[in-house]
């Protein structure tokens, strides 16, 4: 199986574009951040699609109890779901975060130069310079916003990533070219350690999204094995198991489930 490859990208940035070509010349699946809003009715989060243009995500999430949380666990799960089909690019915001402790990921920044930037935004928008620098900063300061209030994260942190292209001088398909010779490097392959340690954050992702209505619970996942232990009143917690247990019925990847309680008063 060949390397899971993220790419990140600012605002208007040769992200996309990059992993189509990418994903054509090595025969992958190619799927965006985008694709999983797109789906989030199944996340309960209908109102969540405001997201999408990074607007008053803020007082959105804010609506919903632990609704910060909620969307954290909705989108880490199905962007990790497709990463277990292996040989996948993702693009889009902070796809690289969830697999920052998986060896055989290779986490692409594409930044570009800002004089070509803006000329490309006063074409597609036939706005003014002094306009579209505006509009991109703007856009840019949103993004990195958005990292830091989910995650802690500063997106243009370059520790974050393997690899950081700078589109100008350099061209898309050279950029294609570098990623693609990078995935064959020793150092990105999948490992029987490698590919464990996704499974588990897989599930554990999935676990804890179907676990909409206990957002207190905590979530363990080892080798198929799910613990999940969560403080509940003595009166409670036979229902409360039994509810558990069909939420969690015929869960990929989960071969054995115990729930723990601590009982409050």
């Amino acid at each position: 199986m060949m390397p899971i490859i993220t790419i990140s990208r600012g605002s208007y940035y040769h992200g996309k574009s990059i992993a189509e070509k990418l994903a054509k010349r090595l025969g992958y699946t190619c799927f965006s951040r985008d694709q999983i809003l797109e789906n989030l009715d199944k996340f309960h989060l209908p109102e969540i699609k405001l997201v999408r243009g990074l607007n008053d995500a803020f007082s959105v999430l804010d609506r919903f109890p632990h609704g910060k949380k909620r969307f954290k666990t909705a989108i880490r799960s199905a962007i990790l779901q497709h990463f277990l089909h292996r040989n996948v690019i993702y693009h889009g915001l902070l796809g690289h975060h969830f697999v920052n402790n998986i060896s055989h990921v290779l986490k692409v920044r594409i930044i570009a130069d800002t004089d070509k930037r803006v000329a490309d935004e006063m074409a597609r928008e036939n706005i003014s310079e002094e306009k579209a620098r505006y509009t991109l900063k703007k856009d840019d300061d949103e993004r990195r916003k958005w990292g830091m209030f989910l995650y802690g994260i500063d997106l243009m942190d370059p520790a974050m990533y393997n690899m950081t292209l700078r589109i100008g001088h350099l061209s898309e398909d050279e950029a294609v070219d570098l990623i693609a010779n990078a995935v064959s490097l020793p150092s990105f392959q999948e490992t029987k350690e490698s590919k464990e340690a996704l499974a588990n954050s897989a599930l554990h992702a999935l676990v804890s999204d179907k676990l909409f209505d206990f957002p207190n619970a905590v979530v363990v996942a080892q080798s198929g094995a799910v613990v999940i232990s969560l403080k509940v009143p003595e009166d409670q917690q036979s229902v409360i198991r039994e509810r558990i247990q069909e939420m969690l019925t015929n869960v990929d990847g989960m071969n054995e489930l115990t729930i723990r309680f601590d009982t409050y008063f």
